[in-house]
């Protein structure tokens, strides 16, 4: 009798439980989810990431044929344009923001002594990253290689605060070509990393300084299209005139230098300095007055770009947004390539874009069926994030929509493919910063992911002082600095980042879909529950 009695018991516990764990799934939400096919995003993706949109390089043609590919699609989908703007000078209704930027071209620029000018190219080059400067010196130190190390020290016994200082490239030899410092034919981060000389003279309070190539019209070859690439920013008034922390750097030739040392009534020559050092394995030091002007005027021309908003106003807490974000821009075309020339972008960002598109759609429909979110939705596709999450600080510099009401940024920024590190182990994606402002922002993520993906969630890149730093490389980044809850959702690096190889046909569409997925039911969670994400932290 008990034993007739205990199987139906556990019968009945089985189904009870069984049928608890399946109500927690919301066949609404999972409808809608099942609208973001592995097909529409093959199909959307072959067109932004086609030749024919050039690489969607920010603010030229392939980027703002993406901007309205997306605008047409977010049309499509019955999405209105952005409450209380007027229309530009395009054939569709206005989705866009406008981004306006200060291009800079390096090119322009002298350096003046003794009445002889030095030209850029000829004499001198500098790395985009310098500001307009206009200079005046009248004292120079030649310190040497620059190097402040354990095992050799240029700034002992000197003082270069207020001064010009001129230092060699790389750092010093011995007669058999071994680094004096490592002591083998591998050079010490002083040669491998620019930076560390350049900070080394700004912490002892040098002006400018100026970097003695030996092999100058080689490497200025083999770095040209770099060199003389222009830069992006956001445009302000006077943006190409503000000063900058840093201390403009010029890397010289060695003819530049030995004429200054020779104006400077210095009869040694760099070549003679240099072999000096090497057989004394010691630092030399020079200090003599000289005139010097450096004038740096890089070209300046303003361009246009567009972020993409595709808005859908909720019901009850309306007043309140849940922000969906991927960056539509890429690399464009390298013309010093030969054969393929195109950086596509397929999965940086082409994936994470039409994946933002696929969600609009969804969530579009939705509304349309009766079934729309309580809190307001914004899908944006933002411009400018090679070049410095340019679109996405704009947008937080300027928001649409108060801050202050944003509950999240979504932000997705390559989710097509799988790194090595996963290559036995494929079904993952990594999550960044979902616990960095809110405590309720993983548990969600990881409470949808569990009722309807199985995704591995990995947290590898989630942890204080990663050397990769992803957390501040993409465009969650400005939410986060502003105090919105963000979280990142990224595949990792692979051998075709930042390459002309990052195309379609090494997208992982099923693998893909779920991920874009995931994103929508967090989206779906967070915009239809009764209480705003708190934020916790800071």
């Amino acid at each position: 009798m008990k034993r007739k009695l205990f199987f139906p018991f556990l019968i009945a516990i089985f189904c009870t439980a069984f049928f608890s764990f399946v109500e927690k799934e919301d066949p609404l939400r999972k409808t809608y989810a099942q609208t973001i096919t592995a097909a529409d995003l093959k199909m959307r993706l072959s067109i932004i990431a086609s030749d024919s949109f050039e690489g969607r390089e920010t603010a030229k043609k392939g980027q703002h044929m993406t901007a309205e590919y997306i605008a047409r699609q977010f049309m499509s989908f019955g999405i209105p344009p952005l409450p209380g703007t007027e229309p530009l000078d395009n054939p569709i209704p206005n989705y866009y923001q406008d981004v306006p930027l200060l291009q800079l071209t390096p090119g322009n620029g002298t350096v003046s002594a003794n009445e002889k000018k030095y030209s850029f190219g000829n004499d001198f080059y500098y790395t985009p990253g310098i500001s307009d400067t206009k200079l005046d010196a009248t004292q120079i130190v030649f310190a040497g290689y620059g190097i402040q190390d354990s095992l050799y020290k240029d700034y002992d016994g000197i003082d270069v605060k207020g001064k010009l200082e001129m230092i060699v490239a790389d750092e010093p030899l011995d007669k058999k070509g071994n680094s004096i410092i490592t002591h083998k034919k591998d050079l010490s981060a002083w040669s491998t990393n620019r930076r560390k000389k350049t900070n080394e003279a700004k912490s002892h309070g040098a002006i400018a300084l100026f970097v003695i190539v030996p092999d100058y019209q080689k490497r200025f070859n083999d770095y040209k299209d770099y060199i003389e690439k222009p830069t992006l920013d956001l445009y302000e008034p006077n943006l190409s005139k503000k000063k900058s922390d840093n201390i403009p750097v010029l890397y010289i030739s060695k003819q530049m230098a030995d004429e200054l040392l020779l104006a400077g009534n210095q009869k040694q020559t760099i070549d003679k300095i240099v072999a000096r050092i090497s057989k004394k394995k010691t630092p030399i030091h020079l200090e003599f007055p000289l005139s010097l002007e450096i004038n740096i005027l890089r070209d300046s021309k303003i361009l246009h770009s567009e972020n993409v908003l595709g808005y859908i106003e909720g019901t009850d807490l309306k007043n309140e947004l849940v922000i969906v974000t991927a960056h539509m821009d890429h690399l464009g075309i390298d013309s010093s390539k030969t054969g393929d020339k195109i950086f596509n972008g397929a999965d940086d960002d082409g994936s994470g874009t039409v994946s933002v598109i696929e969600m609009a759609q969804a969530f579009a429909q939705a509304k349309k069926e009766g079934h729309g979110p309580r809190r307001s939705m914004l899908f944006m596709c933002v411009t400018g994030e090679e070049k410095g999450l340019l679109g996405s600080r704009y947008y937080t510099d300027n928001p649409i929509f108060p801050l202050a009401n944003t509950v999240v940024d979504l932000n997705i920024d390559m989710i097509g493919r799988i790194d090595d590190a996963h290559k036995t182990d494929s079904e993952y994606v990594y999550v960044i910063g979902s616990d960095k402002l809110s405590s309720e922002l993983k548990t969600i993520n990881e409470t949808e992911d569990a009722t309807y993906c199985g995704l591995k969630l990995d947290y590898r890149f989630d942890v204080p002082n990663e050397p990769n730093n992803f957390y501040q490389r993409s465009d969650h980044y400005n939410f986060a600095k502003n105090n919105v809850p963000i979280a990142f959702f990224f595949n990792g690096v692979h051998a075709d980042y930042h390459q002309v190889s990052d195309e379609v046909s090494k997208i992982d569409f099923p693998l893909m879909e779920k991920r874009a997925r995931l994103v929508f039911y967090d989206a779906w969670e967070i915009a239809n529950r009764d209480q705003r994400l708190v934020v916790d932290k800071k």
